[in-house]
């Protein structure tokens, strides 16, 4: 079970993304909705779920024992096709309720200079108990 000394501390960057037009559409396609020509705002979490699976692996937590509370996205830019996006998973926060953890992520957005294009931040709760 996660603990408080997880709190600040930030996992390695994920590996680069590439924003492609496929990839754009392949999200679209399996969220619903149309782009048009521009990337949907919530594209960003390919990214971050790839910085949240890092972060439960190293962990030792089972995606199948977590439940998605809440996600937002704060922009400094729109991202574009041709951006190459990496992540790095902070943990902000670490409590348990009813047997269950609480934990608060904020996930940095960057493209291949370096500059921050979004950040994310989720909410996410580790069941506890018998699955």
């Amino acid at each position: 079970m996660p603990s408080d000394s997880l709190v600040g501390r930030a996992f390695p960057p994920t590996q680069p993304t590439t924003v492609t037009e496929e990839a754009v559409r392949a999200f679209v396609d399996a969220v619903g909705g149309s782009t048009g020509d521009a990337v949907p705002p919530t594209f960003p979490i390919v990214v971050t779920f790839a910085a949240l699976q890092d972060f439960l692996a190293a962990e030792q937590i089972e995606l199948s024992r977590i439940v998605h509370g809440d996600q937002r996205f704060r922009y400094e830019r729109p991202v574009v096709v041709g951006d190459v996006l990496t992540a790095t998973l902070t943990v902000t926060g670490v409590r348990s309720i009813g047997g269950n953890d609480i934990i608060s992520t904020s996930s940095e957005i960057t493209d291949a200079s370096g500059a921050v294009v979004c950040t994310a931040t989720a909410t996410i709760v580790h069941r506890g108990g018998a699955a």
